[in-house]
């Protein structure tokens, strides 16, 4: 089993639109170069002209 991490230990990035830090999760694991926004609500926050 491996080695359980510590949250401060993780890799974490800025949100483009809130500003806030958020760190690294394992759903983010294949994809976290690619990782800009710290929620959902961030995210259709940074495309307003689109429709969900």
């Amino acid at each position: 089993m491996p080695k359980m991490r510590k949250k401060s230990e993780l890799p974490s990035k800025t949100c483009k639109i809130c500003g806030r830090p958020f760190a690294w999760r394992k759903k983010w694991a294949r994809d976290w170069a690619n990782v800009l926004y710290c929620s959902d609500a961030c995210r259709k926050k940074a495309k307003p002209g689109s429709a969900a």
